[in-house]
């Protein structure tokens, strides 16, 4: 038996390269230092030195090697799927609410175990030069 692709898988095979083809909002482009915060008026925000600022998308699986998909992305908006070896993955919806500032709500596994919140994370600037 011999397989004969329809039109339908034609065009099912020539879309799927297109999938997860949109990007982050540039407000997330590059890297530099972040206030990154549970509450959105930003206080006790922790500091943090990001060489990506995509990883902002996978906060719970920071630490982790993960693979991102952004599903959908316009300048303000991106709907954002991740996976992470040895387990764990999440999704993320970001809004950019100002050129150096992002709400992120996230949810998944991590642990084996659900997680879901909202993350304000603001970017300060470049990260600080360290001096020795």
């Amino acid at each position: 038996m011999r397989f004969v692709p329809t039109a339908r898988v034609c065009a099912i095979l020539l879309a799927a390269p297109m999938l997860g083809g949109a990007t982050l909002p540039s407000a997330l482009s590059g890297g530099g230092e972040w206030s990154v915060s549970t509450n959105a008026t930003g206080t006790n925000g922790a500091r943090h030195c990001l060489s990506d600022a995509g990883i902002l998308t996978q906060w719970e699986h920071r630490r982790a090697q993960c693979t991102r998909v952004v599903l959908t992305g316009t300048p303000e908006r991106a709907d954002v799927q991740y996976t992470c070896t040895g387990g764990g993955f999440g999704n993320s919806k970001v809004q950019v609410l100002t050129p150096r500032s992002v709400r992120i709500q996230t949810q998944g596994i991590a642990s084996g175990l659900p997680f879901g919140y909202t993350i304000h994370a603001r970017k300060l600037g470049a990260c600080p030069v360290v001096k020795r």
